[in-house]
């Protein structure tokens, strides 16, 4: 049960929550775009240049978690909804899984271009990682539905 005098507020974070969402989708859509550039840039690899566009990536994934975790620090603490403040602690630990999971997969990408011979279950880890963020997400699209 939710009062009426949280429910706006509620909405409004997860709407934010919704945003920050798709600026890490469009991170990891510019992750995967720099990548691919270096790969073709082989056998000279420009890693100085990847090495940036990693450290901008990176800045933005920590500006975007911090912000997710105060989201769910007043999902928590002043609205009262622990529920919803639970989703997004597992959702962070999916998301770093999931860059951590990116970069392997990446490193042996560049190591299977080298040395051809491709590690699928790294790539199955990352999906299955993927289908859980997308689990999570549902969960609590479903359990907030209830604040409006």
């Amino acid at each position: 049960p939710i009062s009426p005098q949280t429910g706006e507020p509620v909405q409004a974070l997860l709407r934010r929550l919704r945003a920050l969402q798709g600026e890490r989708a469009e991170a990891y859509r510019l992750l995967e775009q720099g990548h691919r550039a270096y790969l073709s840039s082989a056998p000279h690899y420009d890693f100085p240049r990847y090495r940036q566009l990693v450290h901008e990536i990176t800045v933005a994934f920590n500006s975007i978690s911090r912000e997710v975790l105060s989201i769910a620090g007043r999902l928590q603490d002043e609205l009262a909804r622990p529920d919803l403040a639970q989703h997004l602690s597992r959702l962070q630990e999916r998301e770093q899984e999931k860059l951590q999971l990116t970069a392997r997969l990446q490193l042996a990408q560049q190591q299977a271009q080298d040395q051809p011979h491709v590690d699928a279950h790294q790539q199955e880890v990352l999906i299955k990682t993927i289908e859980a963020i997308s689990e999570i997400l549902q969960d609590l699209k479903y359990d907030s539905e209830e604040a409006e």
